[in-house]
């Protein structure tokens, strides 16, 4: 299982989905109307490195975090 967390200002719990990568779980997020307005903004961190691509493999325990913009100082 791969864990899914949302952090910032998103305010979503956590998941755990049987995915194999970063698509798929772009698939499962953009049915929730509310998250498909933050996939267009959110950097993405895989095990707490950012990814860019997709394609990234997941394996099982990996970490996936949502990183929306915010502003801060």
């Amino acid at each position: 299982m791969i864990r899914v967390e949302f952090l910032g200002p998103i305010q979503k719990p956590s998941l755990e989905l049987d995915i194999q990568n970063l698509s798929e779980l772009a698939a499962v997020l953009q049915q929730d109307d509310e998250m498909s307005e933050w996939l267009t903004n959110c950097a993405v961190a895989v095990n707490d490195t950012l990814v860019s691509s997709l394609e990234v493999p997941l394996k099982d325990g990996d970490k996936v975090s949502l990183l929306p913009p915010v502003c801060g100082g």
